[in-house]
Order: structure tokens, then C-alpha cells, then sequence
């Protein structure tokens, strides 16, 4: 009969995901096809492909900076105010960066639109909390998964025909009509309370802002240090300096916040172990994540000479087998013991590892495609369970800073994971700017040596996901 009950008040609230999926669909769309665009804004304005990719990097870091801001605000405002005004300045972003007629106005808009962005995805999963119950959460979760992984998947593909037939504006114009027609969509589905604003005013007011600058500013220089790491070892000093200098005054941030009279996290989420081990784990999972996606366009298209469409096609398996676990995931994580499906998860993430170690120095796509599929299938176990869990531990109440601070263990993981790939590939491979099917078995050995890296750090965390199990038998 309860079983009956939560069934029937899970279908009542599917609109409400509709609404969120759809959010986290047109943002993911966006996100993906930015990638595919750069070459031709690259042309369009006049700007060097070196310049090109700040228009990416400036995504990453105003969203990166603003996650933990949104969701604070989001918690003693209100998530869906903060969600749906995230999506009118998404849209505006979008006006503004397809308009652009020089780079500084395409960097202006790129940030517009991740404010947006960083506004959606710090109260998604705070949204979730408050509508659904735990019993439904995993399930829910798993849905908005598979709308992300719905726009990983269709981003490049309306982006590559898109810029077949018109301008790369069309990019982001699209996003309008789209966005308004969901923006209405949302607001008759969610709660959304008409805040003062004399109330706006005084929470923005009691903001820690010297914090969150100091914080801006660490974060910033740690997202440059990638940028030149990427550049090769002549860089490597700066990209160290920057590292170093960026994290201290990160940390340096985060102590002031912890004596701040309001700081914007929490002391409840900052002493709950089981909370702080899981964004944790997120973090390095995103991170041994990202290692794949960026060396394997260098396996396939530039050492072993396979077309872009090919490639693309063979990374496009991935979202598409998490399309298809997520769901089944998600239903099974709200039934049987998340903790054991999240440990489930990682020991599918630390056999794909150990197939990119596998990788044959003569491409076979059977071979190659195997740890692709394998690894689509460890998402899709291992997010909505784990995500259900973040969102299980904490206080409804936190619920919007524990989404968000969710939303940034991803992202800074997958940047970390970016760099630091990029640095154990090219340190073995001094002198070397380009990479091509010339340098046989001496790209072989470096590529493979990451992934060892890889599949060493995967089997640490799933023996730090054991141990929580042992150490909480009991666990929901």
C-alpha cells in the first residue's frame, strides 16, 4: 500500500521534472556544441584558436565561482526563484553572446550565460530534495541524468548541422525561443514565491563578499594553471606557480568563511562525514572521467588517424548507454541499498580503466569501443545513487548548498582531470607539439601510463567506498 502510495506521488510530481529535465537539457546542449563552434567564431571574429578557448574557460570558471553563492541563496531565498531567474539570465546570456559582433562581447555574453547556468544547477537537485521524497529521490535523479545525457548526446549533432547550413549564432539564438517556452512551462509547475525586493536586497547584503572574491580569485588562477599546463612543459613552471598560488588562496577563502557570523556553507555540511566522503568521491570519479574523454581523441584521431565523425560516434556510445542504465539505475537505487549500487558503480569504473590500459597500438574499434561502453555503464550506476545519497544526509533546509557544492565537486573534478591528464601525457613525451601516428610505442607507453594512473586512483576510492560500507551496515 505505501509502495502503492509513493508510486502515485511520484507520477503527480513528473511535471516538475519535465520542467528541470528540460533546463538541464537545453544548458547541456549548449555546453556541448560550444566545443564544436570555436573553429568558425574563431574565423567569424577574427580571434586565434588560442583565444577561441577562453570562450569555454570563462564558462567554467564564472559558473565554478557562483555555484556554492546560487544555492546559499537558494536555501534562505528561495531554489525556485533562484532556478527560474537562472533561466531568464541563461536566455539573456544566449541573446547576447549570439549577437556578438567582437570577442569581449562574446566573453561578456559567455559569462552572462553561465551565471545562468550555475543558477540552475546549484538548485536542481535542492528542487528534487523538496518535491520528492527518499524513496523517489534516486529515481528522479536518474531522470534528469538522462536529459543531460540527452544533450551531451544531441549538442554536437544539432551543433554540426547547425553550422552546416547557418551562421554558429544560431548556437545560442536557438536557445530563446526554446528557453522561454520551458521558462513558462516551469513556473506554472514549481512553487515560485514572489520575493520583496527590500528581502533580495538585504540577503544579498549579508553576503560574506570578501570571501567570495577572495574565493573568485584563487579559483581563477586555478583554472589558468590548466590553461598552461596544457601548453606544453615550456609552460609547466607557470602553470605550477599558478596551481600553488590559486589553491592557497582557495583554502585561504574557506577558513574566512568558516569564521564569517553567516558563511555561506554551513558548519552541519562541513562536519557531516558521509556528505563531505561522497562530493569527495564525485570529484574523483569526475576526474578519472574527464582523463578518458580528453586523451581518447588523441588515441583515435590523431595517433590512430580515425576521422572526427568516427570518433565522435565512438564517445557518443558512452552518453548513450548512461541513457540507457540511468533510469534503470535510478529505480533500483530507491529499492535496494545505494551504497552498495555506488560501490557496484566504481568497480565498473575501475574495469573500464583497466581496458583503456588494454588498448592495442593497432586500433580495433571492437577492442577500443568495449571500455567505452563499460565506462557508460559505470554513470550510470555509480551518479543518480551517489547523488541520492549527497542529497539523503543533509537537512532539507541545506539542501540548495549541498546541490551546488555538488554541482562544483563535478566541475572542478572534471577540470582537474583535464590538467592533469594533459600533464602525465606530455611529460612523456618532451618536445613533442603534435601528436601522430609516427610516434608508435612512445605515445603508446605514455597514453597507457595514465590510465594505470587512472585505474590505481579508481581502486583507491572504491576501497574508501567499502570501508564507508563496513563502517555503515546500516545505511539507507
Amino acid at each position: 500500500m505505501h509502495s502503492k502510495f509513493m508510486e502515485n506521488e511520484f507520477i503527480k510530481q513528473i511535471p516538475i521534472l519535465i520542467g528541470l529535465g528540460m533546463f538541464s537539457l537545453l544548458t547541456s546542449i549548449s555546453g556541448s556544441s560550444t566545443n564544436l563552434a570555436l573553429p568558425k567564431i574563431s574565423e567569424d571574429l577574427k580571434i586565434t584558436n588560442g583565444q577561441s578557448t577562453w570562450i569555454i574557460q570563462i564558462g567554467l570558471i564564472v559558473s565554478a565561482i557562483t555555484f556554492v553563492l546560487f544555492g546559499r541563496l537558494g536555501d534562505s531565498i528561495s531554489k525556485t526563484f533562484i532556478f527560474t531567474n537562472g533561466g531568464i539570465i541563461f536566455l539573456v546570456g544566449s541573446l547576447i553572446t549570439g549577437m556578438a559582433l567582437d570577442f569581449p562581447i562574446i566573453m561578456l555574453g559567455r559569462a552572462i550565460q553561465s551565471l545562468g547556468v550555475a543558477m540552475i544547477m546549484a538548485n536542481s537537485l535542492g528542487i528534487v530534495s523538496q518535491y520528492f521524497s527518499n524513496e523517489t529521490r534516486g529515481e528522479a535523479l536518474a531522470i534528469i541524468s538522462m536529459f543531460i545525457s540527452i544533450g551531451a548526446i544531441s549538442g554536437p549533432a544539432l551543433g554540426g548541422i547547425i553550422l552546416s547550413f547557418t551562421s554558429w549564432r544560431w548556437i545560442y539564438l536557438f536557445n530563446i525561443p526554446l528557453g522561454i517556452i520551458i521558462i513558462f512551462f516551469s513556473r506554472k509547475q514549481l512553487a515560485v514565491p514572489k520575493v520583496p525586493l527590500k528581502t533580495l536586497s538585504n540577503e544579498i547584503k549579508s553576503i560574506n563578499w570578501f570571501g567570495e572574491l577572495t574565493f573568485a580569485v584563487g579559483l581563477t588562477l586555478f583554472f589558468l594553471s590548466g590553461v598552461y599546463f596544457q601548453k606544453g612543459l615550456n609552460f609547466f613552471v607557470v602553470g605550477l606557480t599558478f596551481l600553488i598560488i590559486g589553491t592557497v588562496i582557495a583554502f585561504a577563502a574557506f577558513f574566512q568563511d568558516r569564521k564569517f557570523h553567516d558563511s555561506l556553507i554551513s558548519n552541519e555540511l562541513v562536519k557531516n562525514a558521509d556528505y563531505l566522503l561522497s562530493i569527495s568521491i564525485l570529484l574523483v570519479v569526475m576526474l578519472v572521467n574527464s582523463m578518458s574523454n580528453i586523451l581518447l581523441p588523441f588515441y583515435l584521431q590523431s595517433y590512430g588517424g580515425i576521422s572526427p565523425f568516427v570518433s565522435g560516434l565512438l564517445l557518443m556510445v558512452q552518453s548513450l548507454t548512461m541513457l540507457i542504465i540511468s533510469p534503470i539505475s535510478g529505480y533500483i537505487s530507491d529499492h535496494w541499498n545505494r551504497y552498495d549500487l555506488t560501490i557496484i558503480g566504481l568497480l565498473v569504473l575501475l574495469i573500464s580503466q583497466v581496458g583503456y590500459v588494454m588498448y592495442p597500438r593497432n586500433i580495433n574499434l571492437l577492442i577500443v569501443s568495449i571500455p567505452i561502453i563499460v565506462n557508460g555503464i559505470r554513470l550510470g550506476l555509480f551518479l543518480s545513487p551517489n547523488n541520492a545519497i549527497i542529497m539523503g544526509v543533509v537537512d532539507e533546509s541545506l539542501s540548495g548548498v549541498a546541490g551546488s557544492l555538488t554541482s562544483f565537486a563535478r566541475t572542478l573534478g572534471v577540470t582537474i582531470g583535464i590538467s592533469f591528464s594533459s600533464i602525465l601525457l606530455f611529460v612523456q613525451l618532451p618536445h613533442v607539439q603534435r601528436i601522430t601516428p609516427a610516434l608508435g610505442q612512445k605515445f603508446m607507453n605514455a597514453f597507457v601510463s595514465v590510465f594505470v594512473v587512472a585505474t590505481v586512483i579508481s581502486a583507491v576510492v572504491l576501497v574508501a567506498v567499502i570501508f564507508r560500507r563496513i563502517q555503515n551496515k546500516n545505511a539507507i
